[in-house]
């Protein structure tokens, strides 16, 4: 084996294990008695449920509606990725197939905006949602995640550009319309970027913290990441062992979603890639 070779697989089997030893610290974590978030053994000595059931049952000394809040999570994530999908989709496809003024414009306008974090703008998020009187809602967080997902539509745009046009051709001369066009002959043929862009925004809004710690304000409409950072805000707080449990609990949606969608996410960014 060629020495560079072999360093690239030593660096990817490091990159590996420093990636997966924090998921795999917290997953065992979970299983740990006591609460203290460190321990003298990597594994376990003594394996407990307790962590998890507390998540779910009321107690005389403390109540943890987790439950509420991933309903609450669970809520926002799916009404912002419906929500956001389509307005990407849509976005990409008008840049994509049609020609007009300004177009080269915003399309840079959108690719420089796209490159600032979004956490830039909070404040004048802040105030638009005090001046609508939207605060400490869901869907405030449903109108932030969604608003601002057409500044990611260059990957759908690519993947629309590769799509024939010989077929809206076809289509235009038996009498179909723009609008019928896009959701009969381009959503069918786009499956794999639009589950791209729904896991991508489902995943955005299923795990964000920084909006829904400054829009939310009552723990009854708190999200998971609110509610699990309430856990463990204060100093005298050691329910670092209870914390990895929600942890736990919250990365099973995602990864499932992930292993199932897999083969439809490496087909729609190779196929945005290669003309976006």
């Amino acid at each position: 084996m060629k020495p560079r070779l072999l360093i690239s697989y030593i660096l990817l089997a490091f990159i590996g294990v420093m990636s997966l030893y924090p998921a795999l610290w917290t997953v065992l974590s979970s299983f740990r008695v006591g609460n203290s978030l460190f321990s003298d053994h990597f594994i376990p000595q003594t394996w407990t449920l307790d962590h998890y059931r507390d998540l779910f049952r009321a107690r005389a000394d403390r109540y943890i509606p987790y439950a509420h809040w991933y309903w609450n999570t669970l809520q926002v994530a799916t009404l912002s990725m419906v929500i956001g999908t389509l307005i990407q989709l849509l976005t990409a496809y008008a840049f994509s197939r049609f020609r007009f003024r300004g177009r080269k414009a915003m399309m840079m306008a959108i690719m420089v905006l796209g490159m600032f974090p979004g956490f830039l703008s909070i404040m004048a998020i802040f105030v638009l949602l005090n001046t609508f009187n939207l605060l400490d809602t869901k869907w405030a967080l449903i109108i932030v995640y969604s608003a601002g997902s057409a500044l990611g539509m260059f990957v759908a745009k690519g993947f629309f550009d590769t799509i024939p046009r010989s077929l809206e051709e076809a289509a235009k001369i038996d009498g179909a319309s723009e609008m019928t066009i896009f959701m009969r002959i381009i959503l069918p043929l786009s499956r794999p970027i639009i589950t791209y862009i729904s896991l991508m925004t489902f995943t955005g809004a299923w795990v964000d913290f920084i909006f829904a710690r400054a829009i939310l304000r009552s723990p009854e409409q708190w999200t998971l990441a609110v509610g699990l950072w309430n856990l463990v805000d204060s100093y005298n707080s050691t329910e670092f062992t209870l914390f990895a449990a929600g942890c736990v609990l919250v990365a099973i949606p995602i990864t499932s979603l992930y292993m199932y969608t897999q083969r439809f996410l490496v087909s729609g960014l190779t196929a945005g890639a290669s003309k976006g």
